[in-house]
Parts: C-alpha cells; sequence; structure tokens
C-alpha cells in the first residue's frame, strides 16, 4: 500500500441555504479544493461523492455525483455514489484513499454534500427517520416525543449514561458552550454565537433531558478533499497530510460484539501506530452533547467513567490539551449529513497545516476524526475513524 496525502481542501458555510442547491453547493466545494491543490479537472482520476438523503428531500436518486458536478469539469470522469448514514462522506474518504493507496489512481476527489432544509421540515426529520431498520423493534428506554426519532434514541443513552456515571444535564450544557464559543471563531459554521450553561438548559425541552441546544440542527453543506498519491503530491504546491490510518466497521446485530466507535478507533490506532495519548486534536460526532461525552470514553480520550472531569477540566476546549470539536462539531458547526465527515477531516488539515485561525491548535502533528451514522441493534450502524498526521 502506498503513501496516500490529502493536498487540497474546499469546503462551503454550513447552514440553512433555501435557495441553495446541491448543485450549487457542490460546486463551490469542488471549485475551492482544486484551487487549493492546484489542480484542474484534467489530473483527477475518480471521484467519490457522499450523500445521504437527496432521494428523500430533493428527489434526485442514483445519479447524485453525475447531476452535482456536471458543470465543474469533471464531466467524464468515473464517479462513484456513496450512501451510507452519516458517515456518507467519511466512507467515501475511505474509499478513495483505497484507491489511491492500492495503486488504481494517482489523484481522487472525495466530497459530501447534503441539502437537507425544505419548506415542510417533516420531510427533513423522516430522512433521518429512515436510518434505522424499520423492521427493527426501538430500543429498551426510548420514549418517543421531540418529532425527531434519533433526539429520542440519543436521550434514551444520555438518561442511561446519567445513571451510571452520575453525571447531568449541567455535563451536556457544558459541551454546548464549548461547541459554541468553537463555532464562534470558526467563519464556516452554522452557528456562530456564545452561550451559557444556563441558557443551554432553558432552552426549549426536546426529549427529556436534551434540551433545543444541546441537539444539533439541520442545516446544508458541501466539503472536498483532494487526495494524491506522495509522488503526485510533489508536482503541487500544497503542504502534505499524509492519511495514516482509515477504519470502517459496521454493527454487529447478533452475538459478541462491541461498540462500533470503539472497534474502529482501536483499528486506526494500530494501523497508525500510535494510541489516543498521542493526539493533538480531536472532531468527533456529537450530533447531541451527551455522544461527545460517550465518545471520549469510546475514543480512549479517558478511562471509563473519566468523561465528567474531562469536559469540566477544560482540556478538550480550544486552547486545551486535546481540542475536541474545534470546529464547533455537528451542534455548531452543522450536520448537513452527508458532508459532516469530510468537513471534520477538513477542520483537522487546517490544523495540521497550522492555518485554522483562532482555532488553531498550536504544533498541531496528529489528529483524528470519528463519524457514524445510522442506528442498529442499539448501536450506530456504520463508524469510521481516520487518523492524519504532518
Amino acid at each position: 500500500m502506498r503513501d496516500v496525502v490529502i493536498s487540497g481542501i474546499g469546503m462551503t458555510r454550513f447552514g440553512k441555504f433555501m435557495d441553495r442547491t446541491l448543485k450549487s453547493l457542490s460546486e463551490e466545494a469542488v471549485a475551492a479544493a482544486m484551487a487549493d491543490a492546484g489542480i484542474g479537472p484534467q489530473d483527477v482520476d475518480q471521484v467519490v461523492f457522499g450523500n445521504a438523503a437527496a432521494g428523500v428531500v430533493t428527489g434526485q436518486e442514483m445519479i447524485r455525483a453525475q447531476s452535482s458536478l456536471r458543470n465543474t469539469g469533471l464531466d467524464g470522469v468515473p464517479m462513484f455514489n456513496v450512501e451510507n448514514a452519516c458517515a456518507s462522506s467519511s466512507s467515501g474518504f475511505h474509499l478513495g484513499w483505497l484507491m489511491v493507496a492500492s495503486g488504481q489512481a494517482e489523484c481522487v476527489i472525495v466530497m459530501g454534500a447534503e441539502k437537507l432544509t425544505h419548506e415542510d421540515k417533516a420531510v427533513s426529520f423522516g430522512a433521518f427517520a429512515r436510518a434505522v431498520d424499520l423492521e427493527e423493534p426501538l430500543p429498551p428506554g426510548y420514549e418517543k416525543g421531540s418529532g425527531s426519532l434519533f433526539m429520542d434514541l440519543y436521550a434514551a443513552k444520555a438518561r442511561k449514561w446519567m445513571e451510571a456515571t452520575g453525571g447531568g444535564p449541567e455535563d451536556f450544557a457544558r459541551v454546548v458552550v464549548k461547541s459554541r464559543h468553537a463555532g464562534s471563531l470558526n467563519p464556516a459554521a452554522q452557528f456562530r454565537s456564545e452561550t451559557s450553561v444556563e441558557e443551554v438548559m432553558s432552552s426549549r425541552m426536546i426529549s427529556d433531558p436534551l434540551t433545543l441546544f444541546m441537539c444539533s440542527s439541520i442545516g446544508d453543506g458541501a466539503a472536498a478533499i483532494v487526495l494524491a498519491s506522495a509522488e503526485k503530491a510533489k508536482t503541487l504546491a500544497t503542504p502534505d497530510i499524509r492519511v495514516r490510518a482509515s477504519a470502517v466497521v459496521s454493527a454487529r446485530a447478533h452475538g459478541e460484539r462491541e461498540l462500533v466507535a470503539v472497534t474502529a478507533s482501536r483499528k486506526a490506532y494500530e494501523m497508525a501506530g500510535i494510541g489516543p495519548e498521542d493526539l493533538d486534536v480531536v472532531e468527533l460526532h456529537d450530533a447531541s452533547a451527551p455522544a461527545e461525552l460517550i465518545h471520549y470514553e469510546n475514543l480512549g480520550l479517558c478511562a471509563p467513567g473519566g468523561a465528567i472531569r474531562l469536559i469540566r477540566s477544560g482540556e478538550t476546549a480550544v486552547g486545551g490539551r486535546v481540542p475536541v470539536n474545534p470546529s464547533g462539531g455537528l451542534l455548531s458547526r452543522g450536520h448537513p449529513i452527508g458532508a459532516t465527515g469530510a468537513g471534520q477531516i477538513i477542520e483537522l488539515v487546517q490544523h495540521l497545516r497550522g492555518t485554522a485561525g483562532a482555532r488553531q491548535r498550536e504544533g498541531a502533528r496528529v489528529a483524528l476524526a470519528e463519524n457514524n451514522g445510522g442506528q442498529l441493534a442499539g448501536d450506530s450502524a456504520v463508524a469510521v475513524v481516520t487518523i492524519l498526521s504532518v
């Protein structure tokens, strides 16, 4: 397997853009990534396009890449459409990495794009509600009520976590305060206003104990990444960011199993030859505030039961020992689901390049992204962990 580097990145703002289409978002991100890498369409061997919900929200099925990128100069390039819930573009990144690492391509564009806003919010929520096995009973502790299936699922996990750890809703609020501060420093973030624990706690209850600010919002956006072989990268002017590991795990429905995020991170650490203690900056899947705390343990950022101390210590905030979600994460940067995984990786590239501005983790050399999606057998249906380094 050959070394693979990230040679270009491009991303739109994330937000609610009723007047924009999947095509316009995709065109903006791809143009920015190619310009960043200093390449043209003629340099691109393959395109991998991650999108989760266009079929439900916009009606565009089957040829989402070809239709979205028809005006970018990439028409005629082989394109592959990847749908894998909220992990669509990180799964696409894994496939693009394999294409280059295996020697089948010298330069691949990986992107994710999503248009989730719709004049009828039931359409948007309905897209999320399809990311489960529709024939599987909902898990014990689930209570319907928010109008969002996944927020009700996260609420059940939050209640279980509080019972097991002694943590409380105030700890979830601390995650949001940290997230909003990071988002205020990120010009691409959907939410850029800071908040307080009191404001988070007093925002509208969505699904007990989750208040409105503890839940990621519907949004639109696109993110594109140029992957290149080490030889191809020598001809480009951008700094080389090496892909050290990429691991994809699907949930087991039977027998002995561990959480997909745990398995994927363990495989990625083994592939990269490092451990969680070596990480300088992390982007993880905080579709709700408690998910961040749960993933602290899943990724080995703390010992079992240590998430409360970690969030209260400030070590995972911007400027801390190991910043987590310095982009603002899904809670503040936004969660246009097909673009989320690529957006996480782009944030990490900025830190490794030293171009993250006020969010910068000084001296960052090793970074990890964890992106999961869907629900199956009481766990996320898929998890993808990516490790990058300078």
